[in-house]
């Protein structure tokens, strides 16, 4: 063999796995969102928004809606977490709608923002006597992931680094010895 042919067929070779490799991608792989909508439908992305934004409201800077921490949460769950942790999720929400409607008489996205807060607080100190009662072998309450969802979501996101954190870009140089004045914000790098 040689070179000229050589080469022709390293070039056949590399041709195939990348338009295999192209063809594979377009049908067999979603990513992010897409691939979270097969596992959460569009009105409980929507729920988890509106519970993200409950949360985290919006105020001075953005709130978690603003930084789409629903569709953050169905990824996470979808691509991270366990099949167990998963169904704690998914039944969870369920949970967490029906007892609002035994609470309040309402769905949560009937609610409004002051009955939520007053459902959410209710609901936080009842995970946190869960937490505070379970065992190592037990998961966590499902209130609790969305809590923690939704502040992973937030403080990760472009919007919440950047309007609720203070950013400088890395690299930047070490300053130990940064003036703090009350009411700042913390920073978002470290």
């Amino acid at each position: 063999m040689d070179r000229r042919e050589a080469i022709t067929q390293v070039s056949w070779i590399l041709g195939g796995t990348i338009i295999g490799s192209s063809i594979f991608l377009e049908t067999g792989c979603k990513t992010g969102i897409e691939n979270a909508k097969d596992f959460f439908d569009t009105e409980t992305i929507t729920l988890l928004n509106e519970m993200g934004e409950t949360i985290l409201p919006w105020t001075s800077t953005p709130g978690a809606k603003d930084a789409k921490v629903g569709e953050f949460m169905a990824v996470m769950v979808k691509d991270c977490y366990a099949p167990n942790d998963q169904g704690i999720f998914r039944e969870g929400i369920k949970r967490l709608e029906k007892r609002c409607k035994e609470d309040t008489g309402k769905t949560f996205m009937e609610c409004s923002p002051e009955e939520r807060t007053k459902f959410f607080v209710k609901m936080d100190g009842l995970q946190k006597a869960f937490m505070d009662a379970k065992t190592t072998e037990q998961p966590s309450h499902y209130f609790r992931m969305v809590k923690e969802l939704t502040l992973l979501g937030f403080f990760t996101s472009e919007i919440g680094s950047t309007k609720a954190l203070r950013y400088i870009e890395t690299p930047g140089k070490y300053d130990g010895n940064v003036p703090y004045k009350k009411g700042d914000r913390m920073w978002a790098n470290s």
